[in-house]
């Protein structure tokens, strides 16, 4: 007759180290893997992975690392997550000035594109425009679409305009042919107000 198993205690957990784990919430899956933590994996599941896991890792990181890892002692295992947290850091400031700087040539882009430059000032001299939002017109930063090859390309974006009397949004449509830009629909729809406003052929048109 076999003698009963004695079931195995759980590694205890020092209190020193059982605390909030930078590095499993900011790398969360790849901290996991590093950490033969493999619930981090979890991290990969969409949008649960995302708003959920790095906060569970960051709360539980540090407990599960040390039961599924082999630590020569506190200080060594305190040494290797400050490293993670580190690296965490690292990585995220780096992704952060990535998309800050992707972000901010897309704008100077649309800023300085010639097919908004044309939109803002055929706004600024039109008449019809002037008399609704008074002047000075200011524009603010377009989003949208262009795009062009050689000569010919197209352009389908929109901008906030404001002035003394009244502000608005301001779409156009502008097509690139033999390297010159015309625009083909310039409207205005003035925020508080029905209907939009045809800078082309200063008409308004009631439907939205």
């Amino acid at each position: 007759m076999s003698e009963p198993q004695v079931p195995i205690e759980p590694k205890p957990i020092p209190p020193e180290i059982d605390r909030w784990n930078w590095g499993a919430f900011l790398l969360s899956w790849i901290w996991g893997v590093g950490n033969n933590t493999f619930i981090a994996l979890l991290a990969l599941i969409p949008i649960f992975g995302q708003l959920v896991m790095p906060f569970v890792l960051g709360a539980k990181g540090s407990r599960w690392a040390w039961r599924n890892g082999r630590w020569d002692s506190v200080e060594h295992f305190k040494r290797v997550q400050r490293l993670w947290a580190i690296w965490g850091v690292i990585i995220w400031l780096a992704f952060i000035t990535l998309w800050g700087a992707a972000l901010g040539s897309g704008f100077y882009f649309f800023k300085h594109s010639e097919a908004y430059k044309l939109g803002v000032s055929t706004l600024q001299a039109s008449p019809v425009a002037t008399n609704v939002l008074g002047t000075p017109i200011s524009a603010g930063f377009p989003t949208g679409s262009i795009s062009y090859q050689n000569a010919t390309g197209t352009a389908v974006i929109s901008f906030s305009a404001s002035g003394p009397k009244a502000s608005g949004v301001v779409f156009l449509q502008a097509v690139k042919k033999d390297g010159a830009w015309t625009i083909t629909r310039l409207t205005l729809k003035l925020d508080g107000r029905d209907g939009v406003i045809d800078l082309v052929n200063g008409v308004k048109n009631n439907s939205t």
